[in-house]
């Protein structure tokens, strides 16, 4: 295939930005996706259902771009509907896995949480370290009054493969959302995450790590449209990036009409573990109502020779002290997991792709 231009922002930006879409070149996008076939699901609870759904229909706001989105609309092999009615917060965890019989994954997954419910769902994505693997797929989450609902998505693919994801999530009154991203996989990972704030006092908090080393590529455009009254937003970013490892990001809060009193927050740092990497941002806030408080910041920079210094002082290597300051950089976004094993796999992630 062609290259082809993809992850738009909301709004155009100056050219000199290069941050409006990123081109990809020779992308290979499957035509024969087959069967998949390597889901393993389990939940604590009667309360939150999945089930398989051919009636996964649906528009996106945003999204990835038409040929992205048509594929997992029209010819996913996983197409799953979590309905979440508990009224105390349950865990369902989803794990795809990725090997030589499942290399291709289309997924469209629907997630319905019913009025004054509460949940838990993890979603992960994990490969064998050999073979070149592609993913593509939707999390569609209707989010109604008064429920409370944390999502957590994990890319630990391995560094030959492909990972294309979009999020779109629809918030009704009072409704809290929470999500903690695990950026780690693929050669190339490109997302969309885009909220609609429509409920008055809806909330929706967002915090994403990338570890990226080698030539990875991660394109992050996270978007937040608040239109109810004292809605809230707060998306909280944190990378690491070695070797020749290139990420974007671009963060849009858009107080629509109507969002009186509404807040948002926006934070992305990127930590610079080489000369080579390289970490470009946009940060937008764009508003439409008064009375509204919204607050932006985006940085980047090497590690602290000072600290370096510091913590070598007290017996450890220069690669141990890089990844007990990777780590302590995450571990306020990783004490949001309150599944142990998950957070120790992610732990020994971060440690294995700064050996």
């Amino acid at each position: 295939m062609e290259s082809i231009k993809l992850n738009e922002t909301p709004v155009r930006t100056s050219r000199n930005f290069n941050m409006n879409n990123i081109k990809l070149e020779d992308i290979k996008i499957p035509d024969n996706i087959g069967s998949f076939d390597s889901v393993y699901i389990n939940c604590e609870t009667s309360k939150i259902q999945v089930e398989k759904s051919s009636n996964n229909k649906y528009s996106l706001a945003y999204g990835l771009g038409d040929i992205f989105t048509n594929q997992v609309t029209n010819n996913s092999n996983q197409s799953l509907k979590v309905q979440v009615d508990s009224k105390i917060n349950k865990e369902l965890q989803i794990d795809f896995k990725f090997d030589s019989h499942n290399s291709n994954l289309v997924d469209n997954i629907v997630i319905d949480a019913s009025e004054n419910s509460k949940g838990t769902i993890i979603i992960k994505y994990s490969s064998d370290e050999n073979n070149e693997y592609y993913h593509n797929g939707i999390i569609k989450l209707f989010a109604n009054k008064n429920s409370n609902i944390n999502v957590i998505v994990v890319n630990l693919l391995n560094s030959n493969s492909s990972n294309f994801i979009s999020i779109d999530n629809e918030l009704c009154e009072n409704a809290d959302v929470n999500y903690t991203i695990i950026d780690f996989g693929g050669k190339r990972s490109i997302s969309n995450y885009y909220s609609n704030l429509k409920g008055e006092l809806s909330s929706n908090s967002l915090n994403s790590i990338y570890l990226g080393k080698e030539n990875q590529l991660f394109d992050l455009n996270y978007i937040a449209e608040l239109r109810g009254i004292k809605t809230n937003v707060d998306i909280e970013v944190q990378g690491a990036l070695k070797d020749k490892a290139v990420k974007h990001f671009k963060g849009t809060i858009d107080f629509k009409r109507g969002a009186k009193k509404a807040k948002g927050n926006e934070n992305e740092s990127c930590m610079l573990l080489s000369d080579t990497a390289k970490s470009l941002a946009l940060p937008m806030l764009l508003c439409s109502e008064e009375d509204v408080e919204g607050n932006h910041s985006s940085s980047s920079g090497k590690t602290s020779e000072k600290e370096l210094f510091y913590i070598m002082s007290r017996g450890f290597n220069l690669k141990e002290a890089m990844k007990l300051m990777v780590r302590a950089k995450f571990n306020k976004i990783l004490e949001k997991i309150k599944n142990e094993d998950l957070k120790n796999e992610i732990i020994n992630e971060i440690d294995k792709k700064l050996d």
